[in-house]
């Protein structure tokens, strides 16, 4: 744990925790929601409370009238779609930011999260699982990497010849090269944040789902749906496509792989929604 935490106290920019995903979870997911909690969660980020005016008042989600404040635009579009929206703006404040060590341009690990975000999503209310955690888990599960990469940019060349002479996992690789890897470092900076066990397992293990027990299914929806992110070419930078443990969380959440196309044609309609209302607030 020390030397997790020797990893992340060394980076020189660590952006801010979205530290509004907990408290806004917790609230979501209790009965009878009080309107006027959301909004005061919310009120208090006047940047994040502009966006969600902007977005709600936007061609694509807005109706005749513009909504005047925070809590007509909450009872206009709704608590889980409000997540959504919160999760994916403190999403693209954290993962946003070019990652050289991984050969990511801006963006790039943003659009990956939000891809694997949303198809756990739609996997989880399948499943009738916790979509709002499946979405907050997957959007997270990278997090890791903004921590490795500023290590892993000095020896970047050192990282794509192990991963092309070896065809192994990132994972793999990155243990080697600096004896510590982007999933576990993902699920330590989730805990110091102070999000929830199971998010915090999920993303730790979510290239071994099985292992993140009793949180396993956390971490298969995020499995399934970052490798189905790829299959999307929702992948970016050196990345050895080497997953392992398709059957067994196919096996963890009942699901059989002739259903994955599905999600993924679910998954492109969903993006495109999500990809047009972030350039409203671009």
């Amino acid at each position: 744990m020390q030397e997790l935490d020797d990893y992340i106290n060394k980076v020189k920019y660590l952006p801010p925790a979205p530290r509004i995903l907990p408290e806004l979870l917790l609230l979501i997911r209790q009965p009878d929601i009080d309107n006027s909690k959301i909004v005061g969660v919310l009120r208090y980020d006047p940047a994040l409370t502009a966006n969600i005016l902007q977005l709600c008042n936007s061609a694509y989600l807005g109706a005749a009238t513009p909504a005047a404040d925070l809590s007509e635009a909450v009872t206009r579009v709704g608590f889980n779609e409000i997540y959504t929206i919160v999760a994916a703006l403190s999403g693209s404040r954290v993962l946003s930011m070019a990652q050289k060590g991984y050969g990511l341009d801006p963006g790039d690990l943003w659009r990956h999260s939000v891809a694997t975000a949303v198809v756990a999503q739609l996997i989880a209310k399948k499943q009738g699982d916790d979509e709002n955690l499946a979405f907050t888990a997957a959007l997270l599960h990278d997090v890791g990497k903004i921590v490795l990469s500023e290590s892993l940019e000095h020896i970047y060349a050192k990282l794509v010849e192990e991963n092309e002479r070896r065809q192994q996992p990132l994972i793999e690789t990155e243990k080697k090269l600096l004896g510590v890897q982007h999933a576990e470092i993902g699920g330590r900076l989730l805990a110091r944040w102070k999000f929830p066990a199971s998010l915090v397992a999920a993303v730790w293990f979510h290239h071994t789902p099985k292992a993140a027990e009793p949180h396993h299914r956390l971490a298969a929806y995020i499995y399934l749906a970052n490798m189905i992110a790829y299959f999307m070419g929702y992948g970016f930078g050196h990345q050895a496509f080497a997953l392992q443990g398709r059957a067994e969380a196919l096996d963890i959440l009942q699901l059989d792989s002739e259903q994955l196309p599905h999600f993924m044609i679910q998954t492109f309609e969903q993006l495109q929604t999500v990809e047009a209302l972030f350039r409203v607030v671009a």
